[in-house]
């Protein structure tokens, strides 16, 4: 899929919002990817999970035993992928604060894992789940993403793949300008800002 292609998928799905947002990495920004909107669909789901397996070496997905997600946000595209990939899908979420494991899920000593984001802004969370897998035994190989919108600069700790790179600006609370601070921000995600 061609940047434009992407971007379009996003507007037709109305997950493509312009506003004042407070993202859950703690940072501002005028422009919001909702893609629970986006992945709402399953056959639009199920293209965007393939476009991203086409972005990934061959040698990686050969080598991919599972995939993992962390909770909210990542648990439809993780599932997508593993069906796209022909791999069992589990997430890790949070619930005192900690990404782990739950609900029965659990990881072979050495498996080979593709940790699968929605969208990467600083890669607090994802290096948190990889963090989180690696201590239940997985061995994370690569990770992914629909969208990095740190435009490349997000260092994951393993090879990173995502279907899209954007560079939206984000601002700190004392850098936000002034046109953005006269608008409301508001908390569109899965996760209490930091």
């Amino acid at each position: 899929m061609t940047e434009d292609e992407i971007l379009s998928e996003f507007r037709n799905a109305e997950a493509l919002l312009e506003g004042h947002f407070l993202l859950s990495s703690g940072r501002h920004s005028a422009h919001y990817l909702q893609c629970a909107r986006l992945l709402m669909n399953p056959d639009r789901a199920a293209r965007i999970a393939l476009a991203i397996t086409q972005e990934m070496p061959r040698e990686v997905r050969s080598e991919i035993q599972a995939v993992i997600s962390p909770a909210m946000g990542g648990i439809i595209i993780g599932h997508e992928m593993g069906r796209a990939l022909g791999v069992d899908a589990m997430f890790v979420e949070r619930p005192d604060g900690v990404f782990g494991l739950r609900r029965g899920f659990s990881i072979a000593p050495g498996a080979k894992i593709l940790m699968m984001e929605d969208v990467v802004t600083t890669g607090l969370s994802s290096r948190e789940a990889i963090k989180a897998i690696e201590e239940a035994g997985g061995e994370v190989i690569a990770a992914g993403a629909v969208v990095d919108r740190s435009a490349g600069t997000a260092d994951l700790g393993v090879p990173f793949y995502p279907l899209i790179q954007l560079n939206f600006p984000t601002y700190a609370a004392d850098e936000v300008p002034s046109d953005l601070a006269s608008i409301p921000a508001v908390k569109p995600g899965s996760r209490m800002a930091a």
